[in-house]
């Protein structure tokens, strides 16, 4: 007679043999890829491209070179959304941008699915500064080599030349701080470390016309100077009015 435990293990052995027996075919279906599918490494590289709108090959090495090496599939997908990736190779970068229709002013455009957000004044103005550091770091280091890194001392100097001084320490690092964790968000600064340090990153290089900050910048120094001129002839006044009183 057999027992409950005999029929349970002839049970396990008849799975077994059919799992054996099953065609090497019929086994491996289910791990085959879709053909009607993108490749899925590729899939995941190109939805965190449009979630963050820049891969970095220091933070997300597998994702960057995933892109860097399926450029040409990468924008057959992104094309139908008016999306393209550029590749900046020697400075380990893959940023998205806006493919622009013929019929669109060189720098207008809409897009449904892109905010554009203009950069305040002060946030231009520190973009400017912060690129100018990153050429120089370039130009002495030489391109896509380390870490372009600025002191917040420095910056807080480069600003006063321009936005004057806010009348107290505090008020300029917390402008500051502001401003740097404004242009975090569009991925062209680090956290500032604990030796008083801000890494830019290289999105900065990409982020504007040279020639556009300069003149930015040339603004912004004519500016301050007509500034000084009109406190120096409202002090002329005052003192001219003293004087007739007297």
């Amino acid at each position: 007679m057999k027992s409950i435990f005999d029929e349970l293990t002839a049970a396990d052995g008849e799975t077994d043999q059919a799992n054996v027996d099953q065609p090497a075919t019929q086994k491996t279906l289910s791990t085959e890829p879709d053909p009607d599918r993108t490749d899925a490494s590729l899939r995941a590289a190109a939805q965190q491209l449009l979630a963050s709108g820049l891969i970095e090959a220091t933070t997300a090495g597998h994702l960057y070179q995933q892109l860097l090496t399926s450029m040409e599939d990468v924008n057959r997908i992104l094309e139908p959304l008016d999306l393209y990736a550029r590749a900046d190779d020697v400075r380990g970068l893959v940023y998205l941008a806006v493919r622009k229709r013929p019929d669109d002013a060189e720098d207008e455009w809409s897009h449904p699915l892109v905010r554009r957000q203009r950069l305040t004044l002060e946030q231009s103005l520190l973009v400017a500064i912060l690129r100018q550091y990153f050429i120089s770091y370039e130009q002495d280091s030489g391109i896509g080599r380390g870490e372009a890194r600025v002191t917040l001392d420095e910056l807080m100097a480069q600003l006063q030349v321009y936005l004057g001084d806010p009348g107290s320490e505090s008020k300029e690092r917390k402008r500051l701080s502001n401003l740097l964790d404004q242009l975090k968000g569009h991925g062209l600064v680090g956290t500032p470390d604990a030796h008083g340090r801000v890494e830019i990153r290289p999105m900065i290089a990409h982020v504007a016309n040279p020639e556009n900050l300069k003149s930015l910048l040339a603004d912004f120094i004519a500016m301050n100077a007509e500034s000084h001129t009109a406190d120096g002839l409202d002090d002329t006044d005052i003192h001219t009015d003293e004087e007739e009183q007297g």
